[in-house]
């Protein structure tokens, strides 16, 4: 009766639900397997071996020899790494989609039916998954599932870009469920839930715009392409079909292009679009935060295509122009105000190079490591920097000053332009000034220094004199300027400091009838607490490899007095007792044993 009851008992007790993190559990795999750098192929290679070893410990082959498929249902769910298996199953095939977006360039049916197929099966193994977990799991992990398998669907909806209504209820129920699971659990769980959210938002904006439900235009999508990750790959090709079809319908509008106070026809519809691109361009780089160089410089890149392929359509239509001397007037107008433009955005870019290098010059001078990949810092390379600034504003003043006009405006950039190479002259004198100043040649070092104070002043009389006045250019000449007296003080001091030290190892080395400078220092090679009466630095120039002799950290050696060795003579004259007494004697054998021991022997 008591084991029936137990019976009983167990039968009513319920199963234990299965409990795990899905959105954290594939953040994880998919940050630490090359999705930090848009791998998809190695992350479906690591689902892929996730899987095997998932099958293998949960001994759920699918046959021997022949392949024989097992269906995963709510009956052979009794580990939570079924689940598992599931769940990476998913994203295998959402991995090797992504694969074949990222490697395929330009529309291929092959590649797009291929894809299609693949975003399929991820969705049914997502939808597979919220049914499983809604039966097996607890209500967290249930609903987490309910989203994913929405986001796997609406994934799919919108690569076919066929049926928005769906798509739209698809990803709003996702971000419903991730918006209310983001208010719960840990911190790390509710910024992974709000960082989804903000990813679903911008697929959401997206949807309306497409069903024309939203007063967006199509260049004010810009915003969109900005971020970055993992659930944005699918909506970027998106984007830029739309983005494209927007500059295309602005091209008709555009007519003219205007650099300095005149305006250039644009006559070829093609030239118009990359024109566009290049503007639009440039507004999502004032856009961009200082902070994200590297965005920055990719930035710039798309830039400087844009621009360039506008000055070869525009070199194409100089080629069939002919004769006609108002069309090839008009088309080399054109073409020098493109190449100003694109001359301009180089010299932005190398500015954000100069506050890399400078940033990392600092840090260097800190006494703060490097990162880690990075070289370390040397003034050299700042000064690399400033000779390619210099010659970009060259090229630029003889470009703007080329031309047979010239009015106001493109005088008073001329002037601007001279203020600015200055400043970049005065830049590259500093840092030429730290080099120097490093390698202990401090006659160079201080004469540099102080013409990268003169150029600073006098770029800075020129700015206050502009129309237009520059305060962020001005207060970085300021800033120039003032490194620079500092600096001056500095070398000098060190200079005197040298030339003194010199004339002291001339009188040692006289004293002691030795002229040579480096025995005069081996003498006096010492710590700080050696030479406390002594004006000496012991830190060594700033970015130099010596190293500082403040206090050894593992002491020398000291002579100390030893203890006397005692020659033990009268040894030899000593008898010491016999100790045969105390050795064990052999036994002799005797009779018949003494004769087999002989025959023995």
């Amino acid at each position: 009766m008591a084991a029936a009851a137990m019976e009983v008992d167990g039968a009513d007790r319920p199963a234990a639900k299965f409990s795990f993190n899905v959105l954290q559990l594939i953040k994880t795999a998919q940050t630490q397997h090359g999705l930090r750098l848009g791998d998809y192929k190695r992350y479906r290679r690591y689902c892929t071996a996730r899987l095997m070893r998932l099958y293998k410990s949960l001994n759920f082959k699918h046959g021997r020899g022949k392949y024989v498929k097992k269906e995963i249902s709510e009956a052979t769910v009794t580990d939570v790494r079924y689940l598992h298996v599931v769940l990476y199953s998913s994203e295998r095939a959402w991995s090797y989609a992504m694969e074949i977006k990222s490697t395929t360039a330009g529309a291929n049916a092959r590649q797009q039916a291929h894809l299609i197929r693949r975003l399929t099966k991820a969705a049914k193994w997502g939808d597979l998954l919220n049914r499983l977990c809604s039966e097996k799991a607890d209500s967290r992990t249930g609903l987490e599932a309910l989203a994913y398998a929405e986001h796997m669907r609406g994934n799919l909806l919108l690569e076919r870009g066929t049926d928005w209504e769906t798509a739209l209820k698809k990803f709003k129920s996702a971000r419903k469920v991730y918006d209310e699971l983001g208010k719960f659990g840990d911190v790390e769980n509710q910024v992974m839930c709000r960082q989804r959210v903000e990813e679903l938002d911008s697929i959401i904006k997206f949807c309306m715009y497409e069903m024309g439900r939203s007063d967006l235009k199509g260049s004010d999508l810009l915003g969109l392409t900005t971020q970055e990750g993992p659930a944005f790959d699918l909506l970027q090709s998106k984007l830029e079909a739309v983005m494209a079809e927007a500059r295309t319908q602005q091209a008709v509008s555009m007519t003219e292009l205007e650099w300095l106070g005149r305006k250039f026809p644009v006559k070829n519809p093609k030239t118009r679009v990359c024109i566009l691109k290049g503007q639009e361009l440039q507004k999502e780089l004032v856009a961009t935060a200082s902070n994200l160089t590297e965005k920055k410089l990719s930035v710039f890149d798309k830039i400087f295509i844009a621009y360039q392929d506008a000055k070869r359509h525009i070199r194409d239509d100089l080629a069939v122009a002919g004769t006609a001397e108002d069309v090839r007037e008009e088309l080399n107008g054109l073409d020098r105000a493109v190449s100003s433009i694109l001359l301009q955005q180089t010299i932005e870019r190398n500015l954000v190079l100069v506050t890399i290098a400078k940033a990392r010059w600092v840090r260097a001078q800190k006494g703060l490591r490097e990162e880690k990949g990075e070289k370390p810092a040397k003034p050299e390379d700042l000064v690399r920097l400033f000779d390619t600034l210099i010659q970009n504003i060259t090229d630029l003043a003889e470009l703007v000053t080329s031309g047979r006009e010239t009015s106001a405006k493109i005088i008073s950039f001329a002037k601007d332009l001279d203020a600015r190479r200055l400043g970049f002259q005065a830049g590259r004198c500093y840092y030429l000034s730290q080099a120097y100043n490093v390698a202990a040649k401090f006659p160079e070092a201080y004469a540099l220094t102080k013409r990268a104070q003169e150029h600073a002043e006098l770029a800075m009389n020129i700015f206050r004199q502009s129309v237009v006045l520059d305060e962020v250019v001005l207060q970085e000449l300021k800033t120039l300027a003032e490194d620079c007296r500092a600096q001056k003080c500095l070398i000098h001091a060190r200079g005197v400091m040298e030339e003194q030290k010199s004339h002291d190892y001339v009188q040692k080395g006289i004293g002691s009838l030795n002229l040579s400078k480096d025995a005069v220092k081996k003498e006096e090679a010492g710590y700080l607490l050696d030479k406390l009466d002594m004006f000496e630095s012991v830190l060594g120039p700033a970015g130099s490899k010596e190293q500082p002799r403040i206090f050894q950290v593992l002491p020398s050696f000291q002579a100390v007095p030893c203890r006397p060795i005692v020659l033990d003579t009268a040894l030899i004259a000593i008898e010491f007792p016999s100790l045969e007494g105390r050795l064990k004697k052999e036994e002799k054998a005797t009779g018949f044993l003494k004769k087999w021991s002989l025959f023995g022997r």
